[in-house]
């Protein structure tokens, strides 16, 4: 069995579009894109050259077309991203120059279910916001590891967006960088439960 983790850049008001530059995801008018960057110091890098190990990656199509332009350039800066499989959720697509690309079409959640139920490293899943909806809603995320921003948008893409269930999770691990920066790891842990005070 493979563990599904959600990485994700989010502000306080849960935005999670286009952390990473201006032109990364400008999609409904966004205008905030590269907000991230200002908040980045020694200890988030640190903490994201830990979280960016050997994996392989469950990406939508959005997500997937703008890590292809990018990283298979620049692979000193993700050691392993050209040789991890990068397992791609799109309706339309079916091959990318981009080496050990493979496409799932047709019912997204079961091609979902079978890949997270054979042998591997762990599925990360970097930004793919519809894909994220979909894998809440089919209870197929095992971990979440956060990245608290202490910044508000008003608007944009948000991580938890319509596709969450209700869901219980214990969280893991923390460190907080000096630029305020929470990084929050969190794994899942049953289901919801209620009582009164």
């Amino acid at each position: 069995m493979r563990k599904i983790v959600v990485l994700s850049f989010i502000t306080l008001d849960g935005v999670m579009q286009a952390p990473g530059g201006p032109e990364e995801d400008p999609s409904g008018g966004f205008q905030h894109g590269g907000w991230s960057f200002p908040y980045f110091d020694e200890v988030a890098g640190a903490a994201m050259v830990e979280q960016m190990a050997p994996a392989d990656l469950l990406l939508g199509r959005k997500t997937f077309d703008i890590f292809a332009s990018y990283w298979p350039q620049h692979a000193e800066e993700w050691p392993g991203i050209n040789e991890a499989t990068k397992y791609v959720v799109s309706r339309t697509a079916r091959s990318s120059d981009w080496s050990n690309s493979v496409f799932l079409n047709g019912d997204a959640a079961e091609a979902i279910r079978q890949l997270k139920a054979g042998d591997g490293p762990m599925l990360q899943v970097h930004g793919s916001g519809e894909l994220i909806q979909t894998l809440l809603k089919h209870d197929l995320v095992d971990e979440l590891w956060l990245k608290f921003f202490p910044i508000t948008l008003g608007g944009g893409k948000r991580l938890f967006d319509g596709g969450a269930i209700p869901a219980a999770f214990t969280l893991d691990s923390t460190t907080i960088s000096p630029s305020g920066v929470i990084f929050a790891n969190y794994s899942r842990a049953g289901e919801v439960k209620t009582g009164s005070f």
